[in-house]
């Protein structure tokens, strides 16, 4: 699994250990880092929960699962159930929430 963070002396997004957990406040400050996280977790192939977990840290941080939820349309229980390790969102759902968090899901060639 890829794990990105921001540096507190400078705004360089670097590799974290194991044990190293991002800001989960600078997904709010700063709609960059959250977009490089969040890509990070797209280009991990080895285990396609990761990206779940990550747009729920990031929605966490946007003001919370209720708030990203209604913004989505979507049923706050719903919400924390679709962005679980167990989790399995359709489509349509993983759009509204990256609208909802102020991203959007792009594709590109390989």
């Amino acid at each position: 699994m890829v794990v990105i963070y921001k540096s507190q002396s400078n705004s360089e997004i670097q590799p974290a250990s194991r044990t190293t957990r991002p800001s989960f406040a600078s997904f709010g400050d700063d709609p960059k880092f959250a977009a490089e996280y969040l890509r990070a977790a797209l280009q991990d192939e080895d285990d396609p929960r990761v990206l779940l977990l990550v747009l729920r840290q990031i929605a966490e941080s946007r003001g919370g699962i209720a708030k990203v939820a209604k913004a989505a349309g979507i049923e706050r229980e719903s919400l924390y159930r679709a962005l679980s390790a167990k989790g399995n969102p359709r489509l349509s759902t993983l759009v509204a929430v990256t609208k909802a968090i102020g991203l959007k899901l792009t594709a590109e060639a390989a």
